[in-house]
């Protein structure tokens, strides 16, 4: 059978013809040499080439990585070595090292040292740390020596390849060869070291279109490989997979099994000759380089063969060889979340196929080992044979002593007790086979779940999934595709009914076998289940489960790992790597317990278990029973103020809600309080709650909707005092006590504010504030100050003045009575009423206070307007004075004095804003309301605003400027 082996192509990069290509051990970088002279650096993750070094204009034949020192280090026609930071792409260090053409550059692995190997039959050893000084010359080689090659186990031998035909290993320190390796019939191209096992072996390919495999101890050819129809440019034993990597000049890149030597497959991209083949220890990425372009492909599985038992032994395969290693021994209270375990690892042998999955059975006495197109079953405990076969692939069911087999894409077999019980063709083949409580069996047409006693269809999915996993009660299944799963609930009654009433059972089997529990858009790369929780990681490399519709992270993982299992005593969760280290986690069992009873409606059992979960892992309880729709219970359980004020709120627990409001003394948690006790009419907590909040906005809402003038007062004393004067202004509004009105605008500095509204409400306050506007516009400009008109010495200038000082007595006499609210109907509005009309008319009667105003004392609707009708204007002298337009100044000209007997004086053109008014009588000598507008307009049009210095006053200037 042949080997398992996924071939994925990661990246092509198309350039000119490629002659060496080597792979960064960190960074995601592919590093090519052209023969054109340049040096690229491709990401094969992102698809993009990073970085490009122009060498020379003669072929690069060499390019290495020194990863150790951020270098790339070139060889090229020019005879030269050179060396670049590939970081900062500057150029560090450049010197002739051979007398013909650079063919190939090794470094050292520890050593400060790279070899070059040239056409000048040479091989140098040079030592960065001296200044690159030659350290040695190898000489021995009758022609030109094509590629050095470090011995990975033994690093102070190397091998070097020459088209003399010959294979040489040397000795560093020393200038002649420890042996020849001769065999080819043409010249020898390239050269490998086995990195695996114990064999001392190395590989060779040559123009003789052969590959051979050396035994370099016993210095014999083990086996030659034969199939390419051209010359061997390339070969490489891969450093982690049983195979070997042959590229030739027919365009072809060959894969061979490392042991068997059967030819696995034969790649053939299209690229032309192939000139270069790289491969990295760790990795089982491959580089190629041909004629158009470089290639990177992905070789097998990253995922490790590794297994762990209930116990905590875990079994993995390193190469061929099985290791074992126990959790058992470790301390268990120093284990930190995430470091690596210090594991005792004990050696089991070797195994007779390259495992590429290691697997235990569901008790733990067995593992089985699959590769190479065939299983073996050992006992676990000392890896003795227990059953072997040949199988595509391997499951275990739910029952220890069952699993089975796909033996092809049509056949599968299934064995109890390691007898064969078993074999048959499922409808639409067999691509892959999923393990559990039903076996799992993928086609063209879904995924089919088979009962593992009778063989019959239980459920046809129409789904592609990549793997399946089953809860320990086989209750719950996870079906896993590649870009979302499935959590499914199995029901065996329906199952059990289906079967006893053949009628329900479908083409498709039994409708009812699964209810779909949910859908998680997530790819999941390795999975397994504790009670009802599926624990999982993810492709972002996350460490998740999921229990009932919730995902909770456990953990942000700094690489991909893959889950071995949890072991419940530990309360850990154990993960592996790709280099077989082993971590943990910590994952309560208690939580996951609860969160399982919880899931399964059983209380009794969830209120048993909670006593034992820790009080800081209460909290992620609390969002697990929330999302579940159980608020009463999360309130109960959590720990977290801010979420059990949240759950009072969602819950309309005022009592709570109050409680920890109180001691967080948060204003926005009393503000949502307030919604809360005002949606349920509790309006005393409320009012309190907004107090707390220094909400003086809703408390004025609040207050004004219930009519409850107290509160209004008390609110205008509170915002008042917390400097809120909008809010005390409208409520001391509200109130009627207009006088409070203007001494807070007065106090809060917003004077022309408090002059209108002293025009508009409390005339007799005009003269005062007046006064202190004076005096703050002054300070901004003088004469601006000094043209605000004062109505006490200038009557003439406002209108119905004496009128409403009278209207105000009348008001205010109104102000101070309680109105009962159930007269509103009677009462007209304020924006309706018109004051001084009511004056009037009222001025018309004998009696000034009875004809207005109802039995109540009230003014009735209606009454004054009838009274109004053809009335006469209140100071009908003043008309004579200014039209209508100069009735609606509020700020002029300075007024002029009593005594003055001359219209306009001579400073009347010096005035920045308008000239002095003059008295009514004076208008009558000669001056006409004509031209004293037109002196006005002259005036505002040499007045330069830019001059003022408003430094010093806060003043409303937009009312100013208007005016």
């Amino acid at each position: 059978m042949p080997l398992r082996l996924d071939i994925k192509r990661r990246l092509t990069a198309r350039s000119d013809r490629v002659k060496s290509c080597d792979l960064h051990p960190t960074e995601q970088w592919m590093l090519v040499s052209l023969y054109n002279g340049n040096v690229h650096i491709w990401n094969y993750e992102s698809q993009q080439l990073v970085k490009s070094f122009e060498v020379c204009d003669l072929p690069v034949r060499a390019a290495v990585f020194v990863p150790r020192k951020n270098w790339v280090v070139t060889g090229s026609d020019d005879m030269q070595v050179r060396v670049f930071n590939y970081n900062t792409l500057e150029r560090l260090n450049a010197f002739d090292a051979h007398s013909d053409y650079v063919r190939s550059i090794a470094v050292h692995p520890t050593q400060p040292f790279i070899l070059t190997s040239s056409d000048d039959m040479l091989i140098k050893l040079w030592n960065w740390e001296k200044n690159w000084v030659c350290q040695q010359v190898f000489e021995g080689h009758t022609h030109y020596v094509m590629e050095v090659k470090v011995n990975p186990k033994d690093n102070n031998t190397f091998a070097s390849a020459s088209l003399d035909k010959t294979v040489k290993v040397w000795q560093l320190g020393s200038a002649q060869p420890n042996f020849t390796l001769e065999g080819h019939e043409k010249g020898v191209n390239c050269v490998d070291y086995y990195m695996g096992g114990d064999k001392p072996y190395l590989i060779s390919g040559a123009d003789d279109r052969m590959v051979k495999i050396w035994d370099y101890q016993n210095k014999t050819c083990v086996q030659t490989l034969e199939g390419h129809a051209q010359n061997i440019a390339s070969v490489s034993f891969h450093p982690e997979l049983p195979i070997i990597l042959t590229g030739s000049e027919d365009g072809t890149v060959k894969i061979w099994h490392a042991n068997t030597y059967r030819l696995e497959t034969t790649l053939n991209y299209g690229l032309e000759r192939v000139w270069s083949i790289g491969v990295l220890r760790g990795s089982n990425n491959v580089a190629l380089g041909y004629d158009e372009g470089a290639i990177l492909i992905k070789l097998g599985r990253e995922e490790p063969a590794m297994s762990m038992d209930a116990g905590g032994k875990i079994i993995w395969a390193k190469h061929s060889e099985l290791q074992q290693a126990s959790l058992k021994a470790l301390e268990k209270e120093e284990i930190q979340d995430g470091e690596r375990l210090p594991l005792a690892v004990k050696d089991m042998g070797s195994c007779e196929v390259y495992p590429q999955t290691v697997q235990h059975n569901p008790n733990g006495r067995f593992v089985v080992v699959c590769g190479d197109g065939e299983y073996i079953i050992y006992t676990a405990m000392a890896l003795r044979n227990k059953s072997f076969g040949s199988a595509q692939e391997f499951v275990w069911a739910a029952d220890s002593s069952e699993y089975a087999v796909r033996e092809s894409s049509s056949s599968i077999k299934l064995f109890k007790n390691f007898k064969e019980r078993k074999s048959f063709k499922p409808e639409f083949g067999a691509e892959n086979i999923f393990g559990g409580a039903l076996l799992g069996v993928k086609s063209v047409s879904g995924l089919a779940f088979y009962d593992w006693e009778t063989q019959e269809l239980v459920r046809r999915i129409e789904i592609q999934p990549r793997a399946v996993y089953w809860s320990e009660t086989g209750e719950l299944c996870c079906i896993v595709t590649d870009e979302s799963y499935f959590v499914l609930k199995y029901q065996p009654d329906a199952v059990a009914a289906a079967a006893e009433n053949p009628e329900k059972i479908t083409e498709d089997g039994i409708e009812d076998a699964f209810d779909v529990l949910g859908e998680v858009s997530e790819t999941v790369k390795t999975g397994l289940w504790v009670g009802d929780c599926f624990i999982y990681t993810n492709s972002v490399n996350r460490l998740n489960y999921y229990v009932g519709g919730e995902i909770v992270t456990v953990s942000h993982l700094d690489r991909t790992m893959y889950l071995l299992g949890y072991i419940p005593q530990d309360n850990r969760l154990y993960l592996g790597d790709k280099e077989l280290n082993v971590v943990s986690f910590q994952l309560l069992l208690s939580v996951l317990e609860y969160q399982t009873a919880v899931m399964r409606r059983d209380f009794d059992t969830a209120d048993r278990v909670l006593p034992t979960v820790p009080k800081e892992q209460r909290t992620r309880v609390a969002h697990f029973l929330e999302k579940q729709g159980f608020k009463k219970q999360a309130l109960a359980v959590s720990s977290d103020a801010e979420h059990k004020f949240d759950l009072a709120i969602q819950l309309g627990d005022l009592e709570n809600a109050y409680n920890l409001a109180k001691e967080s003394a948060s204003e926005q948690k009393w503000k949502q309080l307030a919604e809360l006790a005002t949606s349920q009419a509790k309006f005393e907590l409320a009012q309190q709650c907004l107090h707390e909040a220094q909400d003086h906005g809703g408390l004025l809402l609040l207050a004004t909707a219930a009519g409850n003038a107290d509160m209004v007062t008390k609110l205008g004393i509170q915002a008042d005092q917390a400097g809120k004067h909008n809010v005390s202004f409208l409520s001391y509004f509200l109130l009627g006590d207009l006088e409070r009105c203007l001494e807070i605008l007065l106090a809060s500095n917003r004077v022309p504010e408090a002059a209108f509204f002293a025009r508009t409400y409390l005339p007799s306050e005009i003269s005062r504030v007046v006064e202190l506007w004076r005096v703050q516009l002054g300070k901004v400009n003088e004469k601006a100050g000094q043209s605000l008109a004062d109505p006490k010495d200038y009557a003439n200038l406002f209108p119905d003045y004496a009128a409403s000082l009278q209207a105000q007595q009348m008001l205010a006499g109104e102000r101070t009575k309680v109105i009962p609210a159930e007269d509103w109907k009677d009462i007209m509005a304020n924006y309706e009423r018109k004051p001084l009309e009511e004056l009037n008319a009222l001025a018309d009667e004998e009696d000034l206070i009875d004809e207005p105003l109802d039995d109540k004392d009230h003014p009735i609707a209606g009454a004054v307007e009838e009274e109004l009708e053809g009335g006469e204007p209140s100071t009908p002298e003043e008309e004579k004075v200014l039209d209508d337009e100069l009735d609606e100044l509020d700020i002029i000209g300075e007024p002029s004095k009593p005594e003055e007997e001359k219209v306009l004086d001579d400073e009347l053109d010096e005035l920045d804003i308008i000239g002095e008014p003059s008295k009514p009588e004076e208008v009558v000598a000669g001056i006409t309301t004509e031209d004293l507008e037109a002196e006005l307009e002259m005036d505002l049009d040499n007045l330069k605003l830019d001059d003022i210095d408003t430094t010093d006053v806060n003043l409303d200037d937009e009312e100013l400027l208007e005016d």
